[in-house]
């Protein structure tokens, strides 16, 4: 499930249901964490073939001298103890074949590869009879393969087979006002051990966060917070210290003696608009202002001395002699 009412999260459901019904090899590229299995199972579920086997593979994972019997299988009595097994290509058949972190493929894996990719048939290690194979191939990556394929790194003539349809998975920190919908996402999962709730500054401490391991991170620090906190509602303190640090110095501080509300509301203004990578309407969302008023905390000078207080002479007060 692609949990989220944010533009892009929009797009991307979208995409997924059109690519979805397509047989065609599909490319996911994304930072790690970001959700690119749970964009594959979303198309495996609206394919075709949902009822078929949905086999992932990490890739990273795979050893060198292994990556043919893994992917491929191996017969009976090829060497000594080795039992017969069909490959992930064959467990996968009438289904889908998830191939993460595809990038980490060595370069003879990936010759291996396109062979199979070509006419969709695998042949076992210590066979001689190719096998037609029904599966089809959903790659994903946390970099990107066309920078790889420019610096040699990754074979372009896989890169061609594997990339004539490409979904990007947004990285959290471009779709923030998704978290406290997350939140509730990964809380319902534990509602029977444990009913808790969010504070609205711990809420706006998590959407500041820049999280660099996108939705796993907040699911780990998520988890914790079910095992840890001290009560039913989730405070700012009871959040890691990484995640509240910056809230509590930049965002939550209350006004200095030299510092009026006004320039400190600019502030504030000021780091979501950064926050929202200078969107304007996103950052007027979160902040429930209008876009009039957005504008005139970003016009404010935040250095500009504060207005005398009530009854306070705008001239210092010259005394006359008396002649």
């Amino acid at each position: 499930m692609l949990v989220g009412r944010s533009v892009l999260m929009q797009e991307l459901r979208a995409r997924v249901a059109r690519v979805a019904q397509t047989t065609f090899t599909v490319l996911i590229e994304g930072e790690s964490g970001a959700g690119k299995e749970l964009v594959a199972r979303e198309l495996h579920r609206g394919s075709a073939r949902p009822r078929g086997p949905f086999v992932a593979v990490n890739c990273a994972a795979l050893v060198e001298s292994l990556v043919e019997a893994e992917l491929f299988g191996i017969e009976e009595r090829t060497a000594t103890g080795v039992r017969g097994r069909r490959g992930k290509f064959e467990l996968a058949d009438q289904g889908t074949l998830f191939l993460d972190e595809v990038a980490d493929l060595s370069p003879s894996a990936q010759a291996k590869l396109l062979r199979v990719l070509q006419d969709m048939s695998v042949e076992r290690v210590g066979g001689q009879v190719a096998r037609q194979v029904d599966t089809r191939v959903i790659a994903a990556t946390n970099r990107t393969l066309s920078t790889l394929v420019q610096t040699g790194h990754f074979r372009p003539d896989l890169y061609y087979r594997l990339a004539g349809v490409e979904v990007h998975v947004p990285p959290l920190r471009a779709r923030r006002e998704d978290i406290p919908l997350l939140v509730d996402h990964f809380f319902g999962r534990y509602r029977r051990a444990r009913e808790l709730s969010v504070s609205s500054s711990a809420t706006e401490a998590l959407m500041a966060f820049d999280w660099p391991g996108n939705v796993r991170q907040l699911g780990r620090v998520l988890e914790r917070l079910i095992a840890l906190a001290p009560g039913p509602l989730i405070l700012l303190s009871d959040l890691p210290r990484e995640i509240s640090h910056e809230y509590e110095e930049v965002i939550s501080e209350t006004p200095g003696q030299t510092e009026s509300l006004r320039a400190w509301s600019s502030r504030y203004v000021r780091l979501v608009l950064e926050r929202c990578q200078g969107n304007k309407r996103r950052a007027c969302d979160m902040l429930d202002i209008s876009y009039h008023t957005l504008q005139s905390y970003l016009e404010y000078e935040i250095g500009a001395p504060r207005p005398p207080a009530p009854g306070t002479a705008l001239d210092p007060v010259v005394p006359v002699p008396v002649v």
